[in-house]
């Protein structure tokens, strides 16, 4: 590991390893209005959801980094207390970066991006309206960190008023491909969240998992399980037993596979197509040494463990152990 203290290395090399090192970062696309009414409109990176009652938000409209003045969004929401975050989808992620560019103050960046700007229902300043998620806010408290370049300064804002597109929902939560978000990387990188880039992991909310520590031994020595396998498979509240394991192999052997080969040649096809239980199947017919025979069902085991079928995934682990 390369160890480094911030104050001895410049404040461009601290901001460019934060910026790696702390992401993907979600963007906070924000909206405020001067006493004298002219619009802005700056995308914040450094931002993040911090509560729920009340809705509680934060992004940081730091200081310059050239030379330490306080921007237009700073200035604006001293002023007025309001505010409007706006998400950043794909589709207008190239609006975004053009609405980042330092335009001088008073400048309107809704005209300077081709955004569109909508009236708000409680705030004075605009929404955007290509964003199908908006959130009217007012500044509870502005947290300063120093008066050099790049110094922090944090806005801590509650959410009065949201405004989601219907579109976004399925089953009642705003599905990541729906709404599909952008999120700032290092330097002019970004990330898209959404389609292969998403995966879902449980969450151990209802149940108290076995933990690693109870794994048994022939898992964790397994050099095919990853340490996200592991993760998994210590996230049960128990660990099947003998009879269930039998049974369940039984009724694998019992089932009709349709077009089903018995070959190594077609396990991998079954593997390379997402079939865990086809490599099952194929992993018990094949004529294989043992030790051949437990890697073909830790692969098997494996797979479903990244399928979301962490029962398949044991049962098939526990039943390679015989095979040792």
């Amino acid at each position: 590991m390369k160890s480094i203290i911030p104050s001895e290395i410049s404040v461009p090399e601290v901001q460019r390893l934060l910026q790696g090192g702390v992401g993907p970062r979600p963007i906070a696309l924000v909206s405020t209005v001067s006493e004298n009414g002219a619009n802005n409109l700056t995308p914040f990176s450094f931002f993040n959801v911090f509560g729920a009652n009340p809705p509680v938000i934060a992004f940081s409209p730091s200081r310059r980094g050239k030379d330490g003045s306080l921007k237009d969004t700073y200035l604006n929401l001293i002023k007025t207390k309001e505010c409007v975050v706006n998400a950043v989808t794909y589709s207008m992620v190239e609006q975004i970066s053009l609405a980042s560019t330092e335009y001088d103050y008073g400048v309107d960046e809704f005209i300077k991006s081709g955004l569109t700007p909508i009236d708000s229902d409680i705030v004075k300043a605009k929404r955007v309206k290509e964003s199908p998620f908006q959130m009217e806010c007012r500044l509870l408290e502005m947290r300063s960190f120093g008066e050099g370049g790049a110094s922090a300064n944090i806005a801590i804002c509650e959410v009065v008023k949201f405004h989601v597109a219907e579109d976004l929902f399925v089953n009642g939560v705003i599905h990541p491909d729906r709404i599909d978000l952008v999120a700032r990387m290092s330097a002019d990188f970004y990330c898209r969240a959404s389609g292969e880039a998403i995966f879902e992991v449980e969450k151990p909310i209802k149940k108290k998992g076995i933990g690693y520590d109870q794994l048994p031994e022939f898992i964790k020595q397994s050099f095919v399980y990853s340490a996200n396998n592991l993760g998994r498979f210590a996230n049960v509240e128990r660990i099947p037993d003998e009879k269930e394991v039998n049974d369940f192999i039984q009724q694998i052997k019992s089932e009709t596979f349709i077009d089903y080969e018995i070959s190594e040649e077609a396990f991998y096809r079954y593997q390379r197509l997402g079939m865990f239980r086809y490599m099952l199947r194929c992993s018990i017919d094949l004529s294989l040494s043992n030790h051949q025979k437990k890697y073909f069902l830790e692969l098997t085991a494996k797979l479903a463990l990244e399928k979301n079928d962490s029962d398949f995934a044991w049962k098939t682990a526990l039943f390679s152990n015989q095979f040792s």
